[in-house]
């Protein structure tokens, strides 16, 4: 089935862009937003279990948290709105083809992925080659 042409404008603008820094989802009971600011988190989400956070793995290290997996962040540099339908699918899909875990992060301007980074290189492969071939 083709894609409609929004979803195929969409994955030929991905531009992926591999984030160097290694980073870990870490998980603290009792916490509030705000308590944990000096670990720099790029993402925080309150559950209610504790307080979620992706942190620099060299900050969850220095801190004695323990983290279960390194992911590296893979950001899609193309503008995508908060209601574009079907791009997360189109591309999580992808990478589970292959395999690779992804765990995504909607910002306001672009997606973020995160995917173990000893598959990171494997990831951005696929990616780039769907941009190339949207309709595909």
């Amino acid at each position: 089935m083709k894609r409609p042409q929004f979803l195929q404008d969409l994955i030929k603008n991905l531009s992926p862009n591999l984030d160097p820094t290694p980073y870990v989802y870490c998980t603290v009971a009792h916490a509030k937003y705000g308590e944990l600011e000096k670990l720099r988190p790029i993402v925080s989400i309150a559950e209610l279990e504790g307080l979620t956070l992706v942190v620099p793995l060299e900050q969850a290290k220095a801190e004695n948290l323990d983290y279960y997996r390194v992911f590296r962040r893979i950001t899609l540099k193309g503008h995508s709105s908060l209601e574009a339908l079907g791009l997360t699918s189109v591309v999580t899909s992808l990478l589970a083809e292959r395999g690779i875990t992804t765990n995504v992060i909607a910002g306001f301007y672009h997606d973020h992925m995160f995917v173990p980074s000893d598959r990171s290189e494997e990831a951005m492969e696929a990616l780039k080659e769907l941009a190339n071939n949207p309709d595909s």
